[in-house]
């Protein structure tokens, strides 16, 4: 399973997300805002997207931190 995690700097959902992946032992690959990405290439991959973070799973979006932590097959 490969996650994805779409960040932008100060964003407390964006690390609670990082935080999961972590306590999980998950591997994780975290983009940040304005470093592996501007906010164009962000809206031209997510285009339905208004907040941060966003998240895929095996390439798939679940959407931010709140639909993450409610997946059942992170354990």
């Amino acid at each position: 399973i490969m996650i994805e995690i779409w960040s932008k700097p100060q964003c407390p959902f964006c690390d609670k997300a990082e935080n999961l992946c972590i306590q999980k032992n998950l591997e994780y690959k975290k983009y940040m805002l304005d470093i592996d990405f501007t906010r164009d290439e962000f809206l031209q991959k997510f285009p339905t997207a208004r907040t941060f973070p966003q998240i895929l799973v095996d390439g798939v979006l679940v959407g931010g931190f709140t639909e993450f932590s409610a997946q059942q097959d992170l354990n």
